[in-house]
């Protein structure tokens, strides 16, 4: 029996990984790593932020208030509908404090928050109503509408010096996670309580249309900060983010998406920084992260849902970064039923004691879905606590679809304090991780130097750990 069902995951391994290659043809297909690199300049050249006309709306001109007291949601509408419905142009936040609910950007519209700005985003769950079409944790729902949002639209920006603070704390949005370190007390109510969450995952296992997936009030499931969903052409640079009540840069199934200069500061739970779902030609430019959670963390939809829509996020472009606290610098995963293909990163810093990991790849059997093609080089690392790099297939639960990880190179980083683990890959014996590399390595002061369960090919070229060679 164990040998039989063994032969049925293989095959269900295979088929998925044939079914995900059919789909778009991946431009790093090569083993070399070398030569994969030299397909960044054509990428990157798919990439280009979107331009607006010379046209301002200043939000004063629509009834908004920078004077801390006044709702400023209708002005916000009214502001970004005037900017779409004359061709485009930006939304102009000026100096002072402004309360709103949450703010949908339209398209050829640039919410420009100038310098000595900031948007405060109201704590009432009940102003982010009607429910609006979003993805939760990979599972598409409907649900509380995020901060900032965008539904089908062309050519959005989100701009400027402000800051945007979700004023989400112990006391609001964090408290319904569950965690009583979060604010959660005994006996109140939260997403676990009574399998809240639970349904949701449950709905689209059985593939319950989405329309029905009414959640929202009584359910907890808080909101992201911002997610343009089925957007083109979006630009999100130089502001700052603050305070959210969970994921914090959530694109979902977009195509041309530039981040760049931007700063996220949020420690609440599941404060992920930047999380690309099922997005095609992404660029994360010269940004910062301290989060709570993972600080850059590529997704592609979770088990049932996931393989429905099957869309991978693919030519995903980090470059120049600073990674703070977080559960990883750079991870793919859990997320990751469409699959992760060609993703690089180079010239970043990742330094805390409350920075997990460098490199982290999750998933599971229950995720499946194939993760290829991640290069990673030019990475300065000062600390981290755990794991410099772990590929694990054994996140969370398990199911009947293998998932596949091949084709990764890590190259040209050096390590002072490495934690626990150097390099950590795990993986079920019927889907070995398949080409693992590392050249011009050094790592430092870690505990362990390497543990590997099921691997196929793996390179160590040049690399030093604890100061003695490592050649594999």
């Amino acid at each position: 029996m164990k040998n039989k069902l063994q032969l049925v995951l293989l095959a269900l391994a295979v088929i998925a990984a044939f079914g995900h290659g059919c789909k778009t043809k991946s431009l790093s297909k090569q083993v070399d790593g070398a030569e994969s690199w030299a397909a960044l300049p054509g990428i990157l050249a798919q990439i280009k932020a979107p331009e607006f006309p010379r046209k301002d709306f200043p939000i004063s001109d629509f009834g908004g208030s920078g004077n801390g007291t006044t709702d400023n949601t209708q002005a916000f509408r009214d502001a970004i509908a005037a900017c779409n419905k004359s061709g485009g142009g930006r939304v102009v936040v000026p100096a002072g404090n402004y309360l709103t609910g949450p703010i949908h950007l339209k398209s050829n519209v640039n919410l420009h928050v100038a310098k000595g700005a900031t948007v405060k985003f109201s704590t009432n769950p009940d102003d982010y109503l009607p429910l609006v079409f979003s993805r939760w944790e990979g599972v598409e729902l409907m649900n509380y509408s995020p901060f900032i949002y965008a539904f089908e639209q062309k050519n959005i920006a989100i701009t400027g010096e402000g800051v945007f603070d979700g004023q989400s704390n112990e006391t609001n949005w964090w408290p319904w996670k569950g965690n009583v370190k979060d604010g959660w007390k005994p006996g109140t109510p939260n997403q676990t309580d009574k399998d809240k969450r639970a349904a949701l995952f449950l709905m689209a296992e059985k593939n319950v249309p989405v329309a029905e997936r009414k959640f929202g009030p009584g359910f907890y499931l808080r909101p992201q900060f911002v997610q343009p969903y089925r957007c083109e052409n979006i630009l999100i640079e130089g502001v700052t983010f603050i305070n959210s009540p969970m994921w914090i840069l959530n694109p979902v199934l977009c195509t041309n998406v530039t981040i760049q200069k931007v700063t996220v500061e949020s420690h609440g739970p599941n404060n992920d920084g930047c999380d690309p779902e099922s997005c095609k030609n992404v660029l994360i430019k010269d940004c910062f992260f301290n989060t709570g959670d993972d600080c850059i963390a590529i997704k592609s939809g979770r088990n049932a849902d996931g393989r429905r829509l099957n869309i991978p996020s693919e030519n995903i472009v980090i470059q120049g970064c600073t990674m703070a606290n977080g559960h990883g610098g750079v991870v793919i995963g859990s997320e990751i039923s469409g699959g992760v293909r060609d993703v690089f990163a180079e010239n970043c810093s990742m330094n805390s004691p409350l920075l997990d990991r460098a490199l982290r790849i999750k998933t599971s059997s229950a995720r499946g879905g194939v993760t290829e093609n991640i290069f990673m080089r030019n990475i300065q690392v000062g600390q981290v606590k755990e794991e410099v790099v772990i590929a694990t297939m054994m996140y969370e639960d398990a199911g009947n679809f293998m998932p596949v990880i091949r084709n990764i190179e890590v190259r040209d980083v050096t390590v002072k304090k490495g934690g626990k683990t150097g390099v950590v890959l795990e993986a079920y014996k019927e889907s070995p991780i398949e080409n693992f590399r590392m050249i011009n390595v050094i790592i430092d002061s870690v505990k362990t130097p390497y543990k590997f369960t099921n691997v196929g090919k793996v390179q160590f070229n040049n690399v030093t750990i604890n100061g003695k060679a490592v050649d594999l």
